[in-house]
């Protein structure tokens, strides 16, 4: 693999005001990168990236990625993190969201094959579904419902994977796929709808935590600054290595032991709630990250007590502060916009 600390690229983050785009972002910079941040401002917030508005090599393109992208920003790196990936925020307009990961990723691979440019799909391990194989490594196929209430996600990273791919066998682009498993940490929106979230604003704000089914359902929890290592560890190692990679946490918790983790760090006496567990949820989900030890030499490092640690003193500061919208106050050079409260 090759190290990640590299000459410094042109790099665009599709989905880079998203909960791991900002993260994206950030290490980016910090590594000596020039960064444009493309994202539609759906789900993605401007109080994500809004430390990093002065940054001199960080610049913003509003812009959603199911209409073709303009061909000059030529960038050298593209990471696709355009889209949703929280249920409860991908339903809500599932045909958008299908579009955006079709039409999204070919879009953006037509501005790679233009570019020349090293591109990463960042899939999920929702193509897996709910799996009868476990843990799940790469060459699992997965049991997914192309029927269900998630399908419009999952079916639309499945076909994303499929386009990628034949974009690197048949028009030479490179690219890179991998896998996310659940990822949590500062920036995560307080209403996703997910299991560390939904707990963490729950016990800061002394109401019952909501479990669904009875708890047993396993996660395996990733600390967000471990997996964007793994994405650019991904984006920089052997071009013969295209992936899919799993990425996340091989070590399971239950349900409920997440919910009672995080009422003990939160020190919270609040009680658990058991609610009717929602379709196709899956009841296990943990990944075989063989592949990401041999290729990439990458491993989770953060202990889930100390990512939880983290994660609730930004919940415990931003849990009651209201929503931005952003409005454009400055335009770039090349069409790229900075966006401000």
């Amino acid at each position: 693999m090759n190290d990640t600390q590299m000459a410094p690229e042109r790099v665009l983050v599709a989905g880079g005001a998203g909960f791991l785009g900002s993260h994206l972002c950030r290490r980016l910079l910090d590594e000596g990168h020039q960064v444009i941040c493309l994202d539609s401002f759906l789900t993605g917030k401007r109080r994500n990236i809004a430390p990093l508005l002065d940054h001199p090599d960080f610049s913003v393109l509003r812009h959603d990625v199911i209409n073709p992208i303009r061909l000059d920003i030529r960038p050298t790196r593209i990471y696709n993190l355009a889209c949703p990936a929280s249920p409860q925020h991908y339903q809500a307009d599932p045909v958008h969201t299908l579009r955006t990961c079709v039409e999204g990723a070919f879009n953006l691979l037509e501005v790679a094959r233009a570019a020349g440019a090293r591109i990463l799909q960042a899939s999920t391990s929702e193509v897996y579904g709910d799996p009868h194989v476990h843990p799940q490594p790469e060459a699992y196929r997965g049991n997914v419902n192309i029927l269900g209430l998630r399908s419009c996600y999952d079916e639309g990273k499945r076909c994303a994977e499929t386009l990628f791919s034949d974009y690197g066998r048949r028009k030479h682009v490179r690219v890179k796929i991998a896998r996310i498993f659940n990822t949590y940490g500062p920036l995560m929106s307080q209403s996703d709808g997910r299991v560390v979230s939904n707990f963490i604003v729950q016990a800061l704000s002394g109401r019952s935590l909501t479990v669904y089914g009875d708890g047993s359902q396993t996660r395996s929890l990733c600390y967000v600054d471990d997996m964007i290592d793994g994405l650019t560890r991904m984006m920089e190692s052997d071009e013969s290595f295209r992936g899919p990679v799993n990425l996340g946490c091989p070590h399971e918790s239950t349900v409920l032991d997440i919910a009672r983790r995080i009422r003990r760090l939160v020190g919270a006496d609040v009680p658990v709630e058991f609610r009717p567990l929602p379709s196709d949820d899956p009841i296990q989900r943990c990944p075989d990250i063989l592949l990401a030890r041999r290729h990439l030499d990458w491993w989770p490092r953060v202990g889930l007590d100390a990512g939880l640690q983290k994660t609730i003193a930004y919940f415990a500061q931003t849990v009651a502060a209201a929503p931005a919208s952003p409005k454009i106050i400055e335009s770039f050079p090349g069409g790229c916009k900075v966006f401000s409260d």
